[in-house]
């Protein structure tokens, strides 16, 4: 699995962080989304795809 994300489109509602706290962080001044592993390991793959659906940007692209 690969994981892309589109910050421009980012709202800062932190959906994903919720979800997959080991793959995605927020920034501190904006809350825009930072992309902690692009690779993550396979026991992380369900709570990115739940990342993935529940985004409201729909930002966050996974690449299987």
């Amino acid at each position: 699995m690969h994981i892309t994300i589109d910050e421009t489109k980012c709202c800062g509602a932190g959906q994903c962080v919720l979800a997959a706290p080991t793959v995605f962080d927020q920034r501190e001044d904006n809350g825009v989304v930072i992309l902690l592993d692009a690779d993550p390991p396979e026991d992380q793959y369900a709570p990115v795809r739940e990342a993935a659906a529940v985004c409201p940007a729909a930002l966050i692209e996974v690449h299987e």
